[in-house]
């Protein structure tokens, strides 16, 4: 896979001259997330730099993000549209909870933010990246400008846009030109840090979080894909969702929570859900 370069901000020494039109592109917080699909069909998943070896790899705050492009990508499409299917690699955000809580029920665990194509040794620009993922049935990156002069754009002016994802600004913005050029901008008026649960055992926290909401959400997934929930994918599920909306918050209070125990006071609760 192509490791992705990171992204300078505005004003960064190597940060570039921007030129033509621009996108603009609303940042979510959360994890960059690297995949690309192997001949076999099994999807190889990394991180910014460094392939996962194996599930067990992946942070935990990402794991719905890999289950839901591995349920959502389109296959079959993405080999009839390029020869070799390893010759492009996906980049995107793991969305995911930072400062912002954001409406986890209308984000996407995934958003794809660029494509990288290998025969042409190039990012691809950004109106063929949107159209790219809406055809593998991925969601793209929100764009809030599109095409915009850059003449027209002035970074010490630039009011942060409204979120898509929830009542308040975003996080940022991504600028990027369809010669390869990107640089950001970030929100540095979103000061919030997420307060951990302060919960004194695992039952506890358990309680806090494995909620009747997330139990229905797990259930409405599964039985879409005409699965039956059982005790096992109940709990597999809700704690992706868990560990995704409340990254930051679950084991750095002021108890200390074993994650294996409350694993199992989640698998209870699954128990309980099911009857």
């Amino acid at each position: 896979m192509k490791e992705y370069p990171a992204i300078p901000e505005v004003g960064d020494p190597d940060a570039p001259e921007f030129a033509g039109h621009l996108w603009l592109l609303e940042v979510v917080e959360g994890s960059l997330l690297r995949f690309q699909l192997r001949d076999s069909g099994a999807i190889q998943f990394g991180g910014e730099h460094r392939p996962y070896r194996d599930d067990d790899a992946v942070p935990r705050q990402c794991r719905r993000a890999v289950r839901h492009v591995r349920e959502r990508l389109d296959r079959a499409a993405l080999r009839e549209a390029v020869d070799d299917v390893t010759d492009l690699t996906f980049v995107g955000w793991a969305t995911h909870r930072d400062r912002i809580d954001y409406d986890w029920e209308r984000l996407p665990p995934f958003l794809g933010l660029d494509v990288y194509h290998t025969g042409a040794d190039a990012f691809r620009p950004p109106d063929a990246v949107q159209g790219i993922y809406d055809r593998l049935g991925l969601d793209p990156v929100n764009a809030v400008e599109r095409e915009l002069p850059s003449r027209d754009f002035d970074s010490g002016s630039y009011s942060m846009p409204e979120s898509a994802w929830y009542d308040g600004p975003a996080a940022g913005v991504v600028i990027r030109d369809k010669r390869g050029g990107r640089a950001k901008l970030t929100n540095s008026g979103i000061s919030e840090q997420s307060k951990p649960f302060d919960a004194e055992d695992a039952d506890a926290l358990a309680a806090a979080v494995a909620t009747e909401r997330r139990f229905e959400r797990a259930v409405e997934r599964l039985e879409q894909r005409g699965q039956a929930p059982t005790v096992d994918s109940l709990r597999e599920r809700v704690l992706e969702d868990v560990y995704r909306e409340e990254h930051g918050r679950l084991f750095e209070g002021g108890h200390s929570v074993d994650e294996a125990t409350f694993r199992t006071a989640v698998s209870r609760r699954a128990q309980r859900f099911l009857g």
